[in-house]
């Protein structure tokens, strides 16, 4: 990491939702840097308590005798001074606990970086997992604006790299257990590819007890205040609902109001996205509101919905009578849709792509001739002009007749594109031309 590598006083800032594998991160790089270094889990406790804490980890760390220190600023002040004449890494993680108990702490140690900043090689490290407390920090308001020198909001996995946590399983099931758990390193690695997927899901969130049943809402509930809200909300978009107006009259939410503020918090959870056609973006009205966490989705669609049977049923009977045929032939070939357009993405970073897409997502038409309108949701523009992709997760190969008439279809509505690609679980029965081109399953991984 270059960060850690530099022979100056550097501050970071990661953040990112829980799980998502950010300690993990800064302790590998420490790992391979060999530096001395401090890693600090803030607890949410007083300030004594605290920087108690602090004074034992740091004698550890650093083979120090027992430190005196009460106040976060002279203990931070401290360490400041001990990388004067080497680099040291400090890491504060989970930053938001600490600074909901030390007054004025974004001032502290602004205060601190501008004192040190010429005199001292340590390598201050913020994490944090309330995104919206962590985002705040970089705003021009805040203490630390124009402080900190690299900021890393690390993200999920996409399906590729997911995969490679459970690398036995065919290609099939790893997008079905992609669809479950999403890109969250801690949940991938509580995946087993020795057991089928429907013993996965069962033993980790499909049963009472189970590692990760309780996972979703002890998430949300410790950022939201008003969990009734966001369940509401989460059920409508579970459901399929993803325009304002259909949430806001499902979800029983009591206003507009108070549906914008639970969605504006979902988003900045980064548990839910907001979404427009790439050939109307301005457009609010024909935006829509998504679940972008594979295991919040998975919760609300089957889980939560029916917890009271899961509490009295037998696991397997539970799998196959509320999960089983829904998750097969419903939720898989949705999410198999994402995973495509991951797959897309990714090309396009490589530059495999040309001419390389400039936008990709939902396409919103309006059908002249049945006076309907509605969405394609895997639609790229580049400098020629349009792609259309169909997306099949069927056992069966996508055959002529299928490509015909999805081509039709889309002719019919006036998206005028230059080529036409399928994505199939299956295969294809017919050879690709210049117009039609073709990508299986296999290609994908």
């Amino acid at each position: 990491m270059k960060f850690i590598s530099s022979d100056e006083m550097q501050m970071s800032l990661i953040y990112g939702r829980r799980r998502i594998g950010k300690s993990e991160l800064v302790k590998q790089s420490i790992k391979e840097s060999g530096l001395k270094s401090i890693f600090y889990e803030c607890k949410q406790v007083t300030e004594e308590n605290n920087v108690q804490s602090m004074c034992e980890v740091l004698s550890d760390s650093l083979g120090l005798p027992k430190l005196g220190y009460t106040k976060v600023n002279e203990i931070i002040d401290y360490i400041f001074n001990l990388a004067k004449e080497e680099s040291i890494v400090f890491v504060l993680d989970e930053y938001p606990y600490l600074r909901e108990n030390v007054k004025g702490l974004d001032s502290i140690i602004q205060a601190l970086v501008d004192k040190y900043r010429e005199g001292s090689k340590l390598k201050l490290i913020v994490l944090g997992s309330y995104v919206e407390i962590m985002k705040s920090l970089l705003e021009t308001s805040n203490p630390l604006y124009g402080r900190v020198d690299l900021v890393i909001d690390l993200k999920q996995m996409d399906y590729y790299e997911s995969s490679l946590f459970y690398p036995n399983m065919t290609n099939e099931d790893k997008v079905r257990i992609y669809s479950v758990f999403g890109g969250v390193p801690y949940y991938n690695r509580l995946v087993d590819d020795r057991k089928s997927v429907r013993e996965n899901i069962i033993e980790l969130i499909a049963s009472p007890g189970a590692r990760l049943e309780n996972e979703v809402s002890m998430y949300l509930n410790a950022e939201i205040s008003k969990i009734v809200n966001a369940n509401e909300v989460f059920e409508a978009l579970a459901k399929g609902f993803s325009k304002f107006s259909d949430i806001l009259s499902q979800s029983h939410v009591s206003s507009s109001p108070t549906l914008v503020d639970v969605l504006d918090k979902l988003m900045k959870m980064e548990v839910v996205e907001k979404k427009a056609p790439i050939n109307d973006e301005n457009n609010k009205r024909k935006a829509g509101y998504y679940i972008c966490d594979n295991l919040s989705l998975f919760y609300y669609r089957y889980i939560f919905k029916y917890s009271s049977q899961l509490k009295i049923m037998d696991s397997e009977v539970f799998y196959d009578k509320y999960i089983d045929e829904d998750f097969e032939t419903i939720y898989i070939p949705h999410r198999f849709e994402e995973i495509c357009t991951q797959y897309l993405i990714r090309q396009n970073r490589l530059g495999a792509i040309e001419p390389v897409i400039e936008k990709i997502g939902k396409y919103y038409y309006d059908d002249p001739k049945t006076r309907t309108n509605g969405e394609f949701d895997v639609v790229s523009l580049d400098e020629k002009g349009y792609i259309f992709y169909e997306v099949k997760f069927r056992k069966k190969k996508t055959s002529k007749e299928v490509i015909e008439t999805e081509i039709s279809q889309v002719k019919a509505t006036g998206l005028n594109c230059y080529k036409y690609v399928f994505f199939s679980r299956a295969g294809f029965t017919e050879k690709e031309t210049e117009e039609i081109k073709f990508i299986e399953l296999g290609q994908m991984y």
